[in-house]
């Protein structure tokens, strides 16, 4: 991520749409995820206190920065939630001590996934086999988080994909979805999962207001779905989607219209991948759920490679 000193994108445009109770509440307690790289720490001061953090597992750096990070982040008054990779832990003597320094940090909430590297560092090639192990620990996590895929994973079949988020409910208590931009792809994938008996709470995955110079090859990177390479192939969808050069979660979100307060859907929060730029989702979430005291000033986005 190369540094951007310009403004929030979008930073004080009017949604056409007025957002409902339930969504500005949503937008309002939204937990945000940061990437552990030098630099981010400096901006959690911007962020609300108690505010839920989650840092994402580099297969560059290990899990010893996502879990250095996830102590800076309870020091900033918030609650962190280290991603653990399952390709990067050895075996379980490596996962015990990745416990015991989860509980020397307080660190009461852990998102649990299966990771991007070609070759597992050892035992573990996947999130549910992490979650076994666990279930077999004294590890004194309060809530583990699991991942699902509205559009499906390239490397693994739909019916796989459900199969595992089924056997994983029993010792999950929570799901974050990968990042789509298409609310009826999202809202139809949440009905049929919700039929076939998934019952975990969701956490909906937005991006976070950018620039769409930057949303794009970054979303591309991290493996989003069909929807964006879709879109760019669509000029009047992206102009939707990019008004002005830039990406807001808006419309994704007001298209969900009541689905976000439907309880048989149980969509309980939304997950913000902010790629950093912490004070410009404040921004965003201050002016969408309505709080206008919003001091918040954009910051640079950090080099990835730090």
């Amino acid at each position: 991520m190369t540094p951007d000193p310009s403004p929030a994108p979008g930073r004080g445009a009017v949604p056409a749409r007025a957002p409902s109770d339930v969504l500005r509440s949503l937008v309002d307690a939204a937990e945000v995820e940061i990437v552990p790289i030098r630099g981010v720490e400096e901006h959690l001061g911007s962020l609300r206190a108690g505010t839920t953090v989650t840092i994402t597992a580099s297969p560059k750096f290990g899990y010893g920065r996502t879990l250095d990070y996830a102590a800076l982040v309870a020091e900033a008054g918030h609650r962190p939630v280290p991603h653990l990779a399952a390709r990067q832990v050895r075996d379980e003597a490596e996962l015990a001590d990745i416990v015991a320094r989860l509980g020397d940090s307080g660190v009461r909430d852990l998102y649990v996934i299966g990771g991007d590297v070609p070759e597992p560092a050892g035992a573990f090639t996947s999130a549910g086999q992490v979650l076994a192990a666990l279930s077999e620990m004294d590890h004194g996590v309060d809530r583990i988080g699991v991942a699902c895929y509205p559009e499906g994973h390239p490397a693994i079949a739909d019916e796989a994909l459900l199969e595992a988020l089924r056997w994983k409910q029993s010792m999950a208590t929570y799901m974050v979805s990968q990042l789509c931009f298409d609310a009826a792809t999202l809202a139809g994938w949440v009905r049929r999962i919700r039929a076939a008996g998934v019952h975990l709470p969701l956490y909906l995955g937005i991006a976070a207001p950018m620039s769409a110079a930057k949303l794009l090859p970054l979303s591309m990177r991290i493996g989003v779905g069909s929807s964006l390479r879709y879109l760019t192939k669509q000029q009047g969808l992206v102009g939707r989607l990019f008004r002005g050069g830039s990406y807001r979660p808006d419309d994704l979100l007001l298209d969900l219209g009541d689905d976000l307060g439907r309880g048989d859907l149980r969509i309980e929060g939304l997950h913000v991948c902010t790629f950093n730029r912490l004070a410009a989702t404040l921004a965003w979430q201050r002016e969408l759920a309505g709080d206008e005291g919003s001091g918040a000033r954009a910051q640079p986005d950090d080099e990835e490679d730090r």
